[in-house]
């Protein structure tokens, strides 16, 4: 399998702060007011959040290895964001799959 980057050209650190505003934030207001839809779209758009900075870290390690940028702090600020993304959504989903373990060992 080929490896595209022609579209590494057009990736640069102003795109990574548009990703980071874009980032969904959300009050507990929203969750109380539209229930368990708002927050699973909220979960989504976390996820997506997430894949986002996974992909920009991947993006620079290729940069990085192609020569196409000598600034090594943009590339150690992609991959901390990405680590720390994954690391919380790894933490949410353990508490998720925990609470659910609960409510199934329930009796009714």
């Amino acid at each position: 399998m080929a490896l595209d980057i022609t579209e590494l050209y057009n990736i640069s650190a102003g795109e990574i702060r548009d990703a980071a505003k874009a980032a969904p934030t959300t009050r507990i207001e929203d969750y109380q007011e539209n229930g368990f839809d708002a927050m699973l779209h909220t979960a989504i758009d976390n996820l997506n959040t997430t894949n986002n900075y996974l992909s920009n870290a991947e993006d620079e390690k290729i940069k990085w290895a192609l020569g196409e940028t000598e600034n090594a702090h943009d590339l150690s600020i992609a991959l901390q964001k990405a680590s720390t993304t994954l690391q919380y959504t790894v933490a949410i989903r353990d508490k998720l799959l925990e609470a659910y373990k609960e409510l199934i060992q329930m009796q009714v």
